[in-house]
């Protein structure tokens, strides 16, 4: 997939980034030298080949440190809002900005 000079503009008024059309160009051969690299990497057969879940399982045996999945915490909505100056329903309340 190749971009074109039309796709680099769009993308920098989607970011609401001022792009001259000299850097344009400059981003434009840096994107596509991206896309190039990501499309040599899919060329690779990594067919049997499985995930590591860090870069360490590839040299050495590691153990994951797993905790058990359970809440630790309790519901601290009324000791959080002690100090807010209004609260209303469990909600803080805020003065109105936008008439």
């Amino acid at each position: 997939m190749a971009l074109t000079l039309n796709d680099v503009s769009r993308i920098a008024h989607l970011a609401r980034l001022d792009c001259p059309p000299a850097q344009a160009e400059q981003l434009l051969t840096q994107l596509n030298g991206f896309f190039d690299i990501v499309e040599t990497m899919r060329a690779v057969d990594t067919t049997g080949v499985q995930p590591l879940y860090t870069p360490l399982s590839s040299v050495q045996e590691v153990a994951l440190r797993l905790r058990e999945d359970a809440v630790t915490e309790s519901n601290q909505r009324e000791a959080n809002q002690v100090s807010a100056p209004a609260v209303e329903d469990g909600l803080f309340l805020v003065p109105k900005v936008i008439e």
